[in-house]
């Protein structure tokens, strides 16, 4: 399965709500949440405020900046925590301008014990 799609994709690939049949993640395991964020995210504190928003949510991880522009987030945990990250990276309330969210779930891989920037 793809780690990374378009918003707002449908299909037999594209991350299913929790509870809905095929959901990854959805018993009481935790979840991962891989995301890329294109806009003008770099240089206007949007690690920063990913870090924030994802201890508020008790997620582990890492969020960094890419030479291409975009911002990489990666978070583990409760599958209603990586959801929330999720939404709000897709709220138009982050620092910055946030013109895509390519994303995408997966079973937790446990390698992360804090949320750190890189």
């Amino acid at each position: 399965m793809p780690l990374f799609r378009r918003h707002g994709t449908h299909g037999p690939d594209a991350p299913r709500a929790a509870g809905s049949p095929g959901a990854i993640g959805t018993s009481d395991g935790p979840a991962r949440l891989e995301a890329r964020v294109s806009g003008i995210v770099q240089g206007v504190g949007f690690r920063y405020w990913t870090l924030a928003e994802a201890e508020k949510r008790g997620l582990v991880g890492s969020a960094g900046n890419l030479p291409d522009g975009t911002v990489q987030v990666v978070a583990e945990g409760p599958r209603a925590g990586v959801e929330g990250l999720l939404a709000w990276l897709r709220s138009g309330e982050t620092p910055g301008r946030v013109d895509r969210v390519d994303a995408g779930f997966a079973p937790a891989t446990g390698e992360f014990s804090r949320f750190s920037l890189f």
